[in-house]
């Protein structure tokens, strides 16, 4: 069975290959469409094939351009690196001082643990 993006690959390939053999008929086969009569002047056709895709990608680039410029004019600068070396340095001489009270704190001694495991055997 074909995935649903399969399947939407498979259309745009499709419709990539269709576009691509009309734009060629288009650009080199104008004087035989101008024989059928369909259009009167195949240098027309020819500006048209040329002039339309060329405006779609100058449209794009601008587009994406403009994109980009919103883009940086709306997120906020980063942080300047001095804050956040000084952050990094706070948290570790946090843990530091977390880890020394850990140490100091008295620990149970072998002895005090047995008689709770013998109270939890006996019930």
């Amino acid at each position: 069975m074909v995935s649903k993006d399969q399947t939407i690959g498979g259309i745009i390939f499709i419709v990539c290959v269709i576009i691509a053999i009309l734009y060629v008929v288009l650009l080199f086969g104008a004087e035989w469409i101008k024989d059928l009569g369909w259009v009167t002047d195949s240098g027309a056709v020819r500006f048209w094939v040329i002039a339309v895709p060329v405006f779609v990608a100058f449209v794009a680039i601008m587009g994406i351009g403009a994109w980009i410029g919103w883009t940086m004019a709306t997120t906020p600068p980063p942080k300047p690196i001095e804050e956040i070396t000084s952050e990094i340095e706070e948290k570790k001489e946090e843990e530091k001082a977390e880890e020394k009270i850990a140490e100091e704190a008295p620990t149970e001694t072998e002895e005090e643990k047995k008689p709770e495991r013998k109270k939890k055997s006996e019930k």
